[in-house]
């Protein structure tokens, strides 16, 4: 029964893979605990994939954003309790009037932020903002930031995440790893590839030529990099393409393989839970400010010497050889991916913190 709250989320897609399915997980998880939630977004096409009964789903309603700016829309539709800006993205002006218009107070207004471990991060999670112009002048948001410590949002996290996790069992991860790499040799390691255009992409598919590993590749931006990566090389490692597939999915996909490449905020995250070795590529940034907040996960991460040496050649934060993903390499980073999911398993979701704060603003 969704009894709860009425949450407004707002989001537009930079990358269908990371902003919109942040919010399809934040929405689906407000649901899950009782809340009523409409996502606004300006291009939902992904969703036909990546959460396939997305408009069939009890509690949750999709709108396209420029229904948000249609008066005879927002008139029809009941006052929500929460309004959620995700990653930035601004309001549409008519429906901050309208809400201006006709509540008699304001709702809570949450911005919600990019995921960071820097440091300054706890610092600014919860302070208010002021709106100083606009029809909202006089209304305060408050920024929300997504954290790896106690002192932040939390991260995104299913209430049955675990268990699905434990019935994946080695019978159905054995399943998966001959439906998905028939040819995957005995001794060979499974890798995914999520990734952008990574300048090491050459030195990695090198590196696994005439070795028995093989590389699952997604669709999209990892599956044309590869591509144009081979186009110029003499000999190719043993790889296949990857379907588009729903989130539960992904994360199969990411628990059957031995180590997981993945990009952005929402597959970081996924990896983290996922407790596989994994190497993240994140979000690159023209004034190279994803060089600082990659260092600043490693040091939350306490990843070793040789795994931070992994992410700076694959980030392009330093030039040089990749280190060898081979041999036991992986066991090790297993084992630092393990503890930094023991370690975040000990707070409170992201979801749970906003509840809570949006219960007692």
């Amino acid at each position: 029964m969704q009894t709860g709250q009425l949450w407004d989320i707002f989001c537009t897609v930079i990358d269908n893979h990371g902003d919109l399915g942040v919010c399809w997980r934040l929405t689906r998880q407000l649901r899950d605990a009782g809340q009523r939630v409409r996502l606004w977004v300006d291009d939902a096409s992904a969703l036909a994939w990546m959460a396939t009964t997305a408009h069939q789903e009890p509690g949750i309603e999709v709108r396209p954003w420029a229904d948000a700016s249609q008066a005879s829309t927002l008139q029809a539709l009941p006052p929500a309790d929460v309004w959620v800006e995700a990653f930035g993205c601004t309001l549409p002006e008519a429906f901050v009037a309208h809400g201006v218009a006709t509540r008699a107070q304001q709702p809570r207004w949450i911005n919600l932020e990019y995921l960071s471990a820097e440091d300054w991060v706890p610092r600014m999670h919860q302070l208010p903002s002021p709106i100083m112009s606009g029809p909202a002048k006089g209304w305060t948001k408050t920024f929300f930031y997504p954290g790896f410590t106690p002192d932040t949002g939390g991260l995104l996290r299913e209430t049955d995440l675990l268990e699905r996790q434990q019935n994946f069992d080695l019978l159905k991860r054995s399943a998966w790893r001959q439906q998905h790499a028939p040819n995957l040799l005995p001794n060979g390691l499974l890798i995914s590839l999520f990734c952008y255009e990574p300048a090491a992409l050459p030195q990695l598919l090198a590196q696994l030529v005439g070795t028995p590993h093989h590389l699952l590749v997604p669709p999209g931006r990892p599956l044309a990099a590869v591509l144009q990566a081979l186009a110029g090389m003499p000999e190719h490692p043993s790889w296949s393409a990857l379907p588009y597939t729903d989130q539960n999915g992904f994360d199969e996909m990411l628990w059957a393989c031995d180590l997981n490449f993945v990009r952005g905020e929402d597959s970081l995250v996924r990896a983290l839970w996922a407790g596989q070795a994994f190497i993240w590529h994140i979000y690159p940034q023209d004034d190279n400010a994803h060089h600082d907040k990659l260092e600043a996960f490693l040091d939350w991460m306490e990843a070793p010497e040789i795994l931070r040496k992994v992410h700076r050649v694959w980030n392009g934060v330093e030039e040089g050889r990749l280190p060898s993903l081979t041999g036991n390499s992986h066991i090790n980073w297993m084992q630092s991916g393990q503890a930094a999911k023991a370690q975040l398993l000990r707070h409170k979701t992201l979801v749970q913190q906003l509840l809570e704060y949006a219960a007692h603003l």
